[in-house]
């Protein structure tokens, strides 16, 4: 058997290829930084051709650190999730920009489906509600405002998909395959349905052609050309990005729950094979599917969480690199009265406020980077705490929080949560456990491991906890602040 597990993962301002082995340790990583576009204010765009030429050199980076691909056993990719590519099937050239999930031109199209009363049906049928963030109406917005996708819809060449999707056609040389929990986030997919809907497809006006075969998230899938590392090898495991961490995380029985701090913060409890019906504006996604069984997760998703603070850096300079922030937070006793709402690109779940904008409450000229930094900090622990009250009266109350992502390495911002939360936090070793997960599925896909159960045990390493120690009214008194700063924004 070879010795690695790759994994691909393709982020909002990165892509990586890391090398795992059967244990899970890390051995092996290449990463490059991708270019953000921002052309109007509230519109976010990707180079799809950028991503694949960035992908393929982190491969052939880490092939020749492992010493060559006789040394991979199988391919995994977890990506950013509802970031839309449009290419031609027959060129295999993109053909406009993506559209990344953050972006917000679509709220027009949301709204007047809202006005039209198709919110409930949608929300019925897909777990998601009628937002900018889902894929469905940036493909609608491709068809209508870019000419080249319009000509090849009517062709009969468009291939749409999200960058697992993109990434798995050029590596395959063809192959146009999604798997259920990225297909699960555009508004096309039934929650219980195996395919894309036709009606779903219609209501958004997009091409049921232009739709890839939706797959299992563990399993040889597809299968990479000898063309790139010399050798065919298999891809076997695929999740968008929350979902992988949820796996990682060894979140596999119902009701546990995980929080992933990366460039947003997204909360996932597995739900096991019931659909989820929510009734607090959360989602109901597809967690996994293996031999054609769905596990399913409720999702809360907030839209700004480590990209606030690189917004503090790259903007206002209050700090020059993201690590300062845990010194500045302890260097003062609070946050001085100030109160940040980082609604930047709107407020996210439960809120779904896409016109709201960001709000710094309390500043005074005792106000400095101390405040300014600790402020951004609580605002994660603010946000969780929304979450964890839609979850509850959900009837999905947490028992713990696991936590994973660059930012859970705050250790001041750990503790934070689970004083605000009023519960136990606990966070891995490794905190890198989007890409783990992935790793996890496609072990137990190449059979390395039994089942995705027996990936998760033997990959998963220690944990840390951090327990509460707040007093109730200083909770108190920060939430009584964050509702009056939400108001604002």
């Amino acid at each position: 058997m070879s010795d690695f597990i790759m994994v691909l993962d393709e982020g909002t301002t990165s892509t990586r290829a890391m090398l795992f082995d059967s244990a899970g340790k890390l051995h092996h990583v290449a990463q490059r930084e991708l270019e953000q576009h921002y052309p109007r204010p509230g519109w976010v765009e990707h180079d799809a051709s950028e991503i694949w030429d960035k992908t393929l050199a982190c491969v052939r980076d880490v092939t020749e650190q492992a010493g060559g691909a006789d040394r991979i056993s199988c391919i995994g990719i977890t990506n950013q999730r509802e970031t839309v590519v449009a290419w031609d099937k027959t060129t295999g050239e993109p053909l406009c920009k993506a559209i990344v999930w953050q972006d917000r031109r679509t709220e027009p199209s949301c709204q007047e489906l809202r006005q039209a009363g198709h919110e409930g049906d949608v929300q019925a049928r897909t777990g998601l509600l009628l937002d900018p963030y889902f894929s469905g109406t940036k493909m609608r917005w491709m068809l209508e405002n870019e000419p080249a996708v319009r000509a090849a819809a009517e062709m009969g060449t468009l291939a749409f998909g999200t960058i697992e999707s993109w990434l798995i056609f050029k590596l395959s040389g063809g192959a146009h395959i999604s798997d259920a929990s990225n297909a699960s986030r555009t508004l096309l997919l039934e929650l219980g349905g195996a395919l894309f809907d036709p009606a779903l497809c219609e209501l958004f006006g997009v091409p049921h052609a232009a739709l890839p075969e939706v797959v299992d998230n563990a399993g040889e899938v597809a299968v990479a050309s000898a063309e790139w590392l010399g050798r065919e090898i298999p891809i076997t495991g695929l999740a968008g990005d929350q979902q992988s961490a949820t796996i990682g995380q060894a979140c596999l029985s119902p009701g546990e729950t995980k929080s992933t701090y990366g460039t947003g913060a997204f909360v996932l409890t597995n739900k096991g094979g019931e659909i989820p019906r929510s009734t607090n504006r959360l989602l109901g996604t597809v967690l996994y599917q293996i031999n054609d069984q769905r596990t399913y997760a409720l999702e809360g998703s907030v839209f700004v969480a480590g990209s606030l603070i690189q917004w503090l850096r790259d903007s206002l300079g209050i700090v020059e690199v993201a690590s300062q922030t845990e010194e500045l937070a302890r260097s003062i006793p609070d946050s001085g009265g100030v109160t940040i709402v980082p609604a930047l690109s709107g407020l996210g779940a439960p809120h779904w406020q896409a016109e709201a904008r960001g709000v710094i409450n309390g500043l005074s000229f005792s106000t400095g980077k101390a405040e300014l930094a600790r402020a951004a900090l609580e605002a994660m622990a603010h946000q969780t705490h929304d979450l964890a009250m839609a979850f509850a009266a959900d009837g999905t109350p947490w028992e713990t929080l696991r936590i994973d992502g660059g930012m859970s390495a705050n250790n001041w911002m750990a503790q934070d949560l689970a004083d605000m939360l009023d519960l136990t936090v606990e966070r891995p070793e490794f905190v890198e456990t989007t890409a783990l997960g992935t790793a996890m599925l496609a072990a137990a896909g190449a059979g390395i491991y039994a089942d995705l159960n027996e990936a998760a045990t033997a990959l998963r390493g220690n944990l840390q906890s951090f327990t509460p120690a707040m007093d109730s009214d200083v909770r108190e008194g920060r939430l009584a602040a964050w509702k009056k700063a939400l108001i604002a924004a």
